[in-house]
This record gives C-alpha cells, sequence and structure tokens, in this order.
C-alpha cells in the first residue's frame, strides 16, 4: 500500500518562537513542513531539531530576504519545485526599528525598515506563492499583532497593513477555496521579539496590561494557526483573530 504523505506547509520565520512551534504543530502531524528565513544557521538547526523528533526529512529550509523581490521568487521556486503548497503561514518580521534619532530621515528609515520587514516578507512570499497553492483548500494564515490597534505606529502600521492584505485575500481567492486569516498575539515569552527591550519591568508591565495574569506561549499561538489552517476551518476566511489574554478586545 502506498504511504499517504501529508500536507505542505510553508512557514516563515521558522527558525524561532512563534513560527518554531508552528512548524513543530505541523510537523508533529506527519505533514511536510518547509521553513524560510534570513539566518541560515539557525533554520538549520531548527529543522534538524524537529526531524528528530517527528521523523527524518518531515523538516526542510531554505534561506532568503524575503523583503527582496528576487530571493523571494527563488525561494518560492524551490518550494514549488517539490509540489503544490497547502499551507502559507508568513510569521517573519517584527520591530526592527522600535526607536529613531528624531529627525525626518531618521524617521523615515524606521517606517521603511519596519514595513520591509513586515509587510513586503508575508506580501512577497505569499504572492509568490500563490500560483502554487492548492485548490480548493489551500490555506493562508498572517501573523499580525495587538500593535495593529494600539501601536507603536511604525510597527502597528505594518500589521493593520496586513489586515488589509488579508481581507483582500480573502476576496481574492475565496471563490478558489483558498482561505486567508490572521493571529494577532499579544505579549508572548520565549521568543526574539523584544531583545534587549525585554527587561523584568517591561515584562510585568505587558503581563499586567492582560486580564489572566499571564503571558501567551507560542504553542498557544501555534495552536490556533494550526486550526485555521485545517480543513475544518473551510467557513472561516477574511477573520483577524486575536490572542492577547484580554489586552485588547477583539472586534
Amino acid at each position: 500500500m502506498e504511504a499517504v504523505m501529508g500536507r505542505r506547509i510553508v512557514v516563515s520565520g521558522g527558525g524561532t518562537g512563534i513560527g518554531l512551534a508552528t512548524a513543530e504543530s505541523f510537523a508533529a502531524d506527519g505533514d511536510r513542513v518547509v521553513i524560510v528565513g534570513r539566518r541560515t544557521e539557525v533554520l538549520r538547526a531548527a529543522a534538524g531539531k524537529l526531524n528528530a523528533a517527528h521523523g527524518d526529512g518531515l523538516v526542510t529550509w531554505t534561506g532568503a530576504d524575503l523583503s527582496d523581490p528576487a530571493q523571494a521568487r527563488r525561494a518560492a521556486e524551490e518550494i514549488a519545485a517539490d509540489g503544490p503548497v497547502d499551507v502559507i503561514v508568513t510569521n517573519a518580521g517584527g520591530n526592527v526599528a522600535p526607536g529613531n534619532d528624531g529627525t525626518l530621515e531618521g524617521i523615515a528609515d524606521q517606517y521603511r525598515s519596519n514595513f520591509a520587514a513586515n509587510v513586503l516578507t508575508a506580501v512577497l512570499l505569499t504572492e509568490a506563492l500563490i500560483p502554487h497553492i492548492a485548490r480548493p483548500g489551500g490555506r493562508i494564515v498572517h501573523l499580525s499583532s495587538v500593535a495593529a490597534l494600539r501601536g507603536p505606529g511604525s510597527y502597528g502600521g505594518t500589521k493593520a497593513a496586513l489586515h488589509t492584505y488579508t481581507f483582500e485575500l480573502a476576496k481574492r481567492l475565496g471563490p478558489e477555496g483558498v482561505t486567508a486569516n490572521a493571529v494577532a498575539p499579544g505579549y508572548v515569552e520565549d521568543t526574539e521579539f523584544f531583545g534587549e527591550r525585554g527587561t523584568p519591568e517591561f515584562i510585568a508591565q505587558q503581563i499586567g496590561q492582560t486580564l489572566t495574569g499571564q503571558p501567551g506561549v507560542p504553542a498557544e499561538i501555534a495552536a490556533a494557526i494550526r486550526y485555521l489552517a485545517s480543513p475544518e476551518a473551510a467557513y472561516v476566511t477574511g477573520q483577524v483573530l486575536h490572542i492577547n489574554g484580554g489586552a485588547q478586545y477583539g472586534r
């Protein structure tokens, strides 16, 4: 009897944090996962860890700066060479420019940097893979943030842009049986997101904004992504799922 292969999943920013937890949740189901990002050593280590835990060869990786059209195109071509894609999860990015020097030039650089890191990485990878996504049944999930509703401006604005892009995709691809949704986490521990800004005082402040008095964890966000990517979520599209402990009420 021929073995039944799992779905093909693409996760950008899949080497650490939420992206790694997401890749692991799919690999645990026997799905074939491609993780994409800039840091090849991080990707290689993550793939090795997941393959050791869930089955040799389930997780592969490709290095690319997805804000660059040529690199996004190359990554998509490498991925598509192995067949159609069932799920695209765009997780690459972060608040790469949390401050500026107060000059107009510095402010412009801040906004450009965050736009490239969060919007272009999602849009270019998605658009490059859309011709190769399963129809019907394809799933697209973007990683947004509570910041889309409350700032800061340069980072939050990029996440708000992903909401409108999600709505556009849902309308464009819905007739073909492809769904598009976004997940907007609040403060999540065990990630590299805040870096040196993640002092004990800062973390306490973030947790203090929740109604539950606790941080999120990557596995919780991965579980939500896995649901939105599942066959059972065929009737869910054009939505933004807020997961932030009540720090910001959803709408």
